[in-house]
């Protein structure tokens, strides 16, 4: 099974929903797997998109995930110098991510996933899909689960 988060960094919302995928994670394990897509509002979230290049960049170096978990564990400081100080903390060279970011390294990433989710029906974040079928239930903890049993249900049918 996998799940495709469309998410910004800087929406509350996302914020919130990082606790709940934690919990359907651990509960369903190995059986399913979780993709992230970045989905910047940058109209209403400035920092959104710099932080989506930060993680790809973390990514990059095989750390996406760390540096997702610690963008959003910061997410109501958020800025450019937070970014780079994340990255610092994880071992990456902040000078790197600098030049990253003022090059644009990782924006064609970025915009190709905004394009796509655009192209899938995206129009806010967070936007959950369970098996490519678009979840439009509120995406609590038991919602998500119900959503994935019943895509389990379907493919072992």
């Amino acid at each position: 099974m996998t799940i495709v988060e469309y998410g910004d960094y800087q929406c509350p919302h996302c914020g919130a929903a990082q606790p709940i995928l934690a919990q359907i994670l651990e509960h369903f394990g190995n059986r399913l797997r979780l993709v992230y897509r970045h989905f910047p509002l940058v109209e209403v979230h400035p920092f959104a998109g710099a932080a989506a290049e930060a993680a790809e960049f973390a990514g990059s170096r095989g750390v996406f995930w760390q540096m997702h978990q610690a963008i959003f564990a910061n997410q109501h400081l958020l800025s450019i110098p937070l970014l780079i100080s994340l990255a610092a903390n994880l071992k990456l060279s902040p000078i790197a991510l600098r030049d990253a970011l003022a090059s644009g390294t990782f924006a064609i990433k970025i915009q190709g996933d905004f394009i796509g989710g655009v192209r899938s029906g995206v129009n806010g974040t967070p936007t959950f899909f369970v098996n490519g079928v678009r979840h439009d239930s509120p995406y609590g903890v038991a919602t998500l689960s119900s959503a994935i049993d019943q895509a389990i249900l379907a493919a072992a049918a």
